[in-house]
């Protein structure tokens, strides 16, 4: 008698569940990358020797890559996408789809500005001062680019680190990242012109990016993170207000918000709720509630979608 099969025999395998590739920067920008992930929705968990970022959406599998090498790996297909600088694409010569811009930094939500800065004592005035100098920076093509574009050539000198303390013992001048400037004016360097600004930039590969799913995953990320950005120094406001006192209060609102006004069930009465910066908050509420505003609630934004 024929046996039976076993029913784990003749069980199909199911079709693998599709996955994003995801490169998360690691380094100076790492901590503020993850912060506002988190408040997009997405919890990275992240292991103090590890390279690895476990993520609580099963659709996507992430790697901690500084951002300085991010836009070649995404090129070259081994990150669907990821967050790098806009200054990395374009010092890696990198062809790849720029999403989303996302204006932030290490310490700031301003860009960074890539700089040539001299000693304090220089007789370096100008660019064209440049000429034949000696230039030390981390960002090689970048340099040479913009030194290409005003017809000066110089020795430029790729520098693994402490790039500020290199001028003048070792180098004529430099070209160094800056969001304040301060580390700069600390090593007593003075800026004599601006290479390029730059900012964060989620990118795709750009076959990636023709995938159907792939284009959507990537798409509502980038959504979630703008409006995790458009929330930050926002707070929303919700209030009660008598109907003979509401020309009043909405004009002590700022002038850029735009109230929701609805009618509650006590004909004499309407609620009002409206978003605005928080710095407003402080002086604000004070002069609603003695505008006749009452039930007065603040209350914190995690995304904005506008």
């Amino acid at each position: 008698m024929a046996s039976k099969k076993s029913p784990s025999s003749t069980a199909k395998t199911p079709a693998e569940a599709p996955v994003l590739k995801l490169g998360l920067p690691k380094g100076s920008l790492q901590d503020s990358t993850l912060e506002l992930f988190d408040h997009a929705g997405f919890h990275f968990s992240i292991g103090s020797r590890n390279y690895r970022a476990g993520c609580d959406d099963p659709e996507i599998e992430a790697l901690l890559i500084r951002a300085q090498e991010m836009a070649g790996y995404i090129e070259g297909g081994v990150f669907d996408c990821g967050l790098t600088g806009l200054d990395w694409i374009k010092g890696n010569r990198a062809d790849v789809h720029v999403i989303c811009d996302l204006v932030y930094s290490k310490v700031s939500r301003k860009p960074v500005r890539w700089v040539v800065a001299v000693h304090k004592d220089s007789d370096i005035k100008s660019v064209t001062d440049l000429k034949g100098k000696r230039i030390a920076t981390e960002a090689v093509n970048l340099t040479n680019d913009y030194l290409a574009k005003h017809g000066i050539t110089a020795d430029v000198e790729f520098s693994w680190g402490a790039t500020e303390i290199k001028c003048p013992d070792l180098v004529d001048a430099i070209v160094e990242v800056t969001e304040t400037g301060s580390s700069l004016r600390a090593n007593n360097l003075r800026i004599i012109d601006t290479v390029m600004e730059s900012w964060t930039v989620f990118a795709a590969n750009r076959q990636s990016w023709q995938d159907p799913w792939k284009r959507d995953k990537m798409e509502a990320i980038a959504l979630l993170l703008q409006a995790a950005m458009a929330a930050e120094g926002r707070v929303g406001l919700k209030l009660n207000a008598p109907k003979d006192s509401l020309d009043d209060i909405v004009a002590v609102l700022p002038a850029i918000t735009s109230p929701t006004i609805s009618h509650l069930r006590d004909g004499d009465w309407v609620a009002v709720e409206t978003i605005l910066e928080e710095k407003y908050v402080r002086d604000l509420i004070p002069a609603l509630k003695k505008a006749g505003a009452v039930g007065i609630i603040e209350y914190p934004l995690n995304k904005v979608v506008d």
